[in-house]
Formats: structure tokens, C-alpha cells, sequence
């Protein structure tokens, strides 16, 4: 008699008691959901405004409930008023949106904390990553450095725009027109002097571009009015501000990471990680790397991960997720410069495959290299050892030589080592 498949389809529950809240700016659905003495699930509504006093409501319900877990979505900012009133007496799960659906036709708020409740009471939500209280303090500061760094970007291509319109040419003879003779030169300019005569000049020049007096006096002759003093000296100032501030930041920075050193010098010890991307690396993942068991998990969480998209026993394409992710923008920001270090075998790596796939896949594959590489050193608290360039080619080596070798058989030539003379043959006749 054939076996009944005694397999149960039935999805368990995990917890007994869940609640799913739906976040707002100002208000918070809450559903608990809970069984009754006959196993029958039962459920409860509630909503509460979004100050700390109702949020504290909040948290008393839920403990009085016997509430352990609670579950919401990474609405934008709005999800952390809520994490930081519950934090320290319930399990919060941070859910993204994207990863749970409700039935079309059915969207309330009331009906999203209840499908919220529903997955978490069966254990069906993947929890994001959050990170621990002093290490969302480093992401703050950091993030706000990275920020402060391309605004003052932004304001410094104005400045060379403003040149451009007024015919001002000092950027076509100083390699940076932030340095000191070109700070010196745009002061001259802004102090209301329409043709700078070239002892003025000589007086702003600093260092090697001393030699050049004669070229920067003809490059401070154009149409610099009044209207472009104006906009100069504003763009300046706000330049020197934002040159303050990041100062300011990467003091606190340092200052509230020094229990981390040991970690930061051995980042810096791989090619193209210095000491800014160190700091920033440590304050999106931190030190220990608990939340991710293995390299894999922190590659697919940080984006760089290939796709996993396989049917029918036939493999689609590979290409990575598209996620907005701050990690995965600095481990591209990193490889740019590793891929430079001569006899590294991150150069070696990228070489050999972008002559294959392309240069921007080719940086996305060393990226994803390095932060296995970061994996294993902040994991493990090893120092970095480079492969070397050469490393590649020895792996390879067997296989290399065969297809030489075919490929030689292919027009009449014989592949042989060169401590060993090869056999007499006719040279091949081309026509």
C-alpha cells in the first residue's frame, strides 16, 4: 500500500502574543493579536498620537498585555520615536515595506497593523538590522560628514562655474583653486579691485606657483563685477563654514570611536581604506559584526551580493540588487583606489575581469572582495594579507597552459616550456 505524505502544511505560530503597529508622523495604529482559552485568536485595536507621553501609553499597554515582540515598518524617520520609547522593554522588529504585502484593495491602517501582527505571529518577518544605541550615534556623524563633504562639493563647482561666466581663469593655471594662492587670489578679487596689477598678484602666490606670476595676472583679467564680488564672497564664506564644520565632525568622530582603534588600524590596512572610510565602515556594521553570521549575509545585506535568480535549472541574470545602501556606496568609493595599489590582488582582479564583464560590473566585484575581506578581519581580528598580483595567474596556471596549448595546436604550433627544446617542425606555410 503506497505511504500518505504525513507532511503538515499548517503555518505554526510563534508567538502567542504579537503586536503590529502602522507608524505616521503623528498617529500609531496598534493590533494585538493574542489566542483565548479555546485557542481562538482574538485581537485588539488601539491608536495613539505620536508624543512621548502617548508612547509611553504605548509601552504600558503592551506590558500589560505580556506583549514580548512588536513589529513596524522602516517608515522613514517616523519608526524611531516609537524604537526609542520601547527599545528597553520589548522586542522591536523592524520590517521593510517591500518585504510585505497586503491584499490589494484592503489598505487601512488599521488593516496594516493586523497583517503586521498576523506575519509576526506566525513568524514570517525578516527583521532589519539595528543597530545598537552607540552605534547609530556614528552613523549620525558620519552620515552628516559625508553629507557636509558633498555640499561643500557642490558649492566649490559654483565657485568654478562663477569663474567661468566672469572670464576669470585661475583654474586654468592652479591645479586647486582651494589651495592657498588660489584662496589668496579670490580675496584680491573680492576686495573690489577690477584689474589686480601683477605685484598684487605675486604678493597672493604661495610655493611653486611663485614662477607663475605673470600667467595668473593674465588669468584675474576678465569681467568680474560688483554682482560676481557679491556671489564670491558669499560662496567663500559658506565654503569656509562647511570646511569648519566637517573639522568639528571628524574631531567628534574620533573622539566618540577611540574604543575602536584597534579595528580602524586594521581596516586601514587594506588597499584603498584610509582613515575616513575606516570610521565610516565601522559606524554602519560596527566592530563585531554579531547581527551577520556569515560574509555572505553582510554582502547581501550591503547590496554587492550576486542575484539569485534561477528557474527551470537555468541561470538569469546575476546582476545585483538595486538597493539604497550607505555601505554599499563607500565599498565602491574604496575599490577605486585599491584597484590602483601596483602588485595588489585587488588590481589583479579587476583587470581580469573587465576585460570579461565591463569596467563598472569589474568595480562591483572588487568591492564585494573587499568587504569579505573587511568580514573576516573585523570577525576574526586578523590583519590583512594581499594575495599579490600574481596570485591569480598561479591558480590558473594549469588551466592556462592547456588552452595555450590548444590554441597553438590550432595553427600548426607546439607549446613547450623554455628549459626544454622543441621538436624539430616544419614552420607552417601561410598563403
Amino acid at each position: 500500500m503506497p505511504s500518505r505524505n504525513q507532511n503538515n502544511t499548517t503555518i505554526s505560530v510563534v508567538h502567542e502574543i504579537s503586536c503590529g503597529l502602522d507608524v505616521h508622523k503623528n498617529s500609531v495604529s496598534a493590533c494585538l493579536l493574542y489566542s483565548d482559552s479555546s485557542g481562538t485568536e482574538q485581537s485588539e485595536m488601539r491608536e495613539f498620537q505620536t508624543f512621548t507621553d502617548d508612547l509611553i501609553k504605548l509601552k504600558e499597554w503592551l506590558l500589560e498585555r505580556e506583549c514580548p515582540v512588536i513589529a513596524m515598518e522602516s517608515t522613514g524617520p517616523y519608526w524611531t520615536p516609537v524604537h526609542n520609547v520601547l527599545e528597553d522593554s520589548v522586542k522591536v522588529i523592524l520590517v521593510n515595506a517591500r518585504h510585505m504585502r497586503n491584499v490589494p484593495g484592503h489598505k487601512t491602517d488599521i488593516s496594516d497593523s493586523r497583517w503586521l501582527a498576523g506575519l509576526l505571529r506566525h513568524g514570517l518577518l525578516k527583521a532589519a538590522f539595528i543597530p545598537p544605541k552607540h552605534q547609530r550615534q556614528w552613523r549620525d556623524l558620519t552620515r552628516m560628514r559625508r553629507n557636509y563633504k558633498e555640499d561643500l562639493g557642490d558649492f566649490q563647482r559654483r565657485v568654478h562655474k562663477l569663474f567661468q561666466q566672469s572670464n576669470i581663469k585661475i583654474d586654468s593655471v592652479v591645479s586647486d583653486l582651494f589651495g592657498a594662492t588660489g584662496r589668496n587670489l579670490m580675496k584680491l578679487l573680492i576686495s573690489g579691485d577690477n584689474s589686480p596689477t601683477i605685484s598684487e598678484v605675486e604678493n597672493c602666490l604661495r610655493g611653486s606657483l611663485q614662477d607663475k606670476a605673470a600667467e595668473l595676472h593674465r588669468s584675474v583679467q576678465g569681467f568680474f563685477e560688483a554682482h560676481h564680488r557679491f556671489l564670491l564672497s558669499l560662496l567663500l564664506n559658506t565654503i569656509e563654514n562647511l570646511e569648519t564644520q566637517i573639522s568639528i565632525l571628524e574631531s567628534r568622530i574620533k573622539e566618540v570611536m577611540r574604543d575602536a582603534q584597534e579595528a580602524i588600524r586594521r581596516l586601514e590596512e587594506i588597499p584603498g581604506v584610509g582613515a575616513v572610510s575606516s570610521h565610516a565602515i565601522l559606524a554602519e556594521i560596527g566592530p563585531t559584526l554579531t547581527e551577520f553570521p556569515t560574509a555572505h549575509a553582510l554582502a547581501s545585506w550591503c547590496g554587492l551580493s550576486p542575484g539569485n535568480n534561477q528557474s527551470g535549472g537555468k541561470r538569469f541574470s546575476g546582476k545585483s540588487p538595486v538597493k539604497k545602501n550607505h555601505l554599499k556606496t563607500i565599498m565602491v568609493e574604496v575599490a577605486w583606489p585599491a584597484i590602483k595599489a601596483r602588485g595588489s590582488y585587488y588590481r589583479a582582479k579587476y583587470y581580469a575581469l573587465k576585460a570579461r564583464l565591463g569596467a563598472k560590473k569589474a568595480i562591483i566585484a572588487v568591492a564585494h572582495k573587499i568587504l569579505k575581506t573587511i568580514y573576516h578581519v573585523l570577525k576574526y581580528g586578523v590583519h590583512f594579507k594581499d594575495l599579490g598580483e600574481t596570485y591569480l595567474l598561479e591558480r590558473n596556471r594549469e588551466a592556462k597552459i592547456k588552452y595555450l596549448t590548444w590554441q597553438a595546436s590550432l595553427i600548426g604550433y607546439e607549446l613547450v616550456p623554455l628549459d626544454q627544446p622543441a621538436a624539430t617542425a616544419q614552420a607552417p606555410i601561410f598563403t
